[in-house]
This record gives structure tokens, sequence and C-alpha cells, in this order.
């Protein structure tokens, strides 16, 4: 016969195996939301690889990417326009400097390594292409990334025409993940995905961030520069999420671009 007190300390063990299974499965499901939030982040950040720049062809955003929220190319009745007239010294390097809402940002392009590049952004920074747009992407969690250079502010603006890939060995041969690391202070071409895509849209990395090889690598900004985005960086996006316009507005003002 069961006494009372084996009784009681049998109900005391079911009752702490019914606890401990129900913290198990609490842990369980916690570590399936994790590994669901970060499916999610990485699919952003290496598709968001693929997205730190671009527009489809008609120029609208892929709602089923939010990658494809960073934009990067014109549309395709716009593809019609030229590339500018090479007008820059090829064997110069050149600065371009942007007086933003969070101080001066500037970085220096070589003209011999990305003299398409550099000339694109030299003749629209010449006719004030740049002057009143605003850095409309941040990126905080898998690629650490400030996107600009959009005129509409909205991922899906260029400036009709497109300019071909340059440098992309500069940062070395892709890894098994199919990656190489963009270094804090690089600045590099958005693109749609597909080669040859880049119009205006550029990106700043404020650390180093891992991403295809894909992406023109143009520029290098200086430590005060640098600073000045990881600043913004620290702030984080509106709103909480991983990926969208910052917390900390980056109007730029005026954009100009001369001889170094």
């Amino acid at each position: 016969m069961v006494s009372s007190d084996q009784r009681r300390r049998q109900l005391a063990r079911e009752k702490f195996e019914r606890q401990q299974q129900r913290r198990e499965e609490a842990r369980r499901r916690t570590r399936r939301l994790t590994i669901v939030i970060a499916s999610v982040v990485a699919v952003a950040a290496i598709v968001g690889v693929g997205s730190y720049l671009a527009l489809d062809d008609d120029g609208k955003k892929d709602k089923s990417d939010a990658a494809a929220s960073s934009s990067a190319s014109p549309s395709a009745s716009e593809k019609s326009v030229p590339e500018p007239a090479m007008k820059i010294d090829k064997k110069s390097k050149y600065t371009m400097s942007l007086k933003t809402s969070q101080g001066d940002i500037a970085f220096t392009m070589d003209a011999a390594k990305t003299p398409h590049t550099t000339n694109s952004f030299k003749s629209l920074a010449d006719k004030g292409f740049f002057d009143g747009t605003k850095c409309h992407r941040l990126t905080t969690q898998g690629i650490f990334v400030l996107q600009c250079g959009d005129p509409k502010g909205d991922g899906t603006g260029g400036p009709g025409y497109t300019i071909p890939d340059e440098n992309l060995t500069a940062l070395g041969k892709a890894g098994k993940d199919g990656t190489v690391t963009y270094p804090a202070g690089t600045v590099a071409m958005a693109n749609t995905g597909q080669p040859h895509s880049g119009g205006s849209q550029f990106f700043l990395v404020y650390k180093d961030s891992k991403l295809p090889p894909t992406y023109t690598p143009f520029g290098t900004m200086d430590d005060a520069s640098l600073k000045a985005v990881k600043d913004v960086g620290a702030e984080g996006v509106a709103g909480g999420a991983p990926d969208g316009a910052p917390k900390k507005a980056v109007d730029i003002s005026k954009a100009a671009v001369d001889k170094s």
C-alpha cells in the first residue's frame, strides 16, 4: 500500500517531470524561432547581397525580396540614355565630398581602376544630381551598409543609364560561400543583381561585410567619414528592424567631385 508521503513524492515527481517537459518544449520552440529569424536575416543579407543595389527591369521593387528594396538600376525605358562621355583623367584620383545632415562624408576614387564609375559620379555630381537626396537604406545585420544615391529616395531611382562593372577582383577570390569581405570604409556600387547594371546608387560599408564580388568597389572613406557612417549605423533602423530607412536621417545637401 502506498503511503501518503510516497503519494506526495510521486505527485511532486510527476509535476516536476511535466514542468521539465514544458520547459524543454519551450526551448525547442525558441530554438526553432531563432533558426527561422537567423535564416531570414541571412537571406536578407546574402540575398541582400543581391539586394543591395537594385531594381527589377520595370523599375519596381521586388516585394518578395527585402534586398530588392535597395535597388539601383534604371527602368527598361530609361536605358536608351547614354553613359556620360569620358572626361576625367584616367591616371588620377578623385574625391567625392558629400555635405550631409550627419556631417561631411568623403571618399577617394581611383580612376585608373574604375574609370567608368569615377567619370559617371563626377558627371552626375557636376549636374547636381545627388543634391537634395537622402541615404534611404541602412542594414545592421548580416551586412553593415548605408545605401545612398537614389534621387527618388525609395530604392527605385537611377540616372537613366547603366555603367559597366569594374575592379571586381580587387577584394580577392571568393571563398567557398561565394563571398569576399568588403572592408569597413569601402564604397561600392549597388546593382540589380545582373552584370553591368549599376546606375547612381552606392553603399558605404561601415563594418566588414561579406558579399559576392559582384559590386564594384570604387571608393575608400577617410577615418572621419567612416566614423560618421558608423554613428548612423549605431542608431539603427527606424522602427527597430535590421534593414530599412536609417533612424538617423542622412540628407545630402551638396555633392561634389574634384581631382585629388
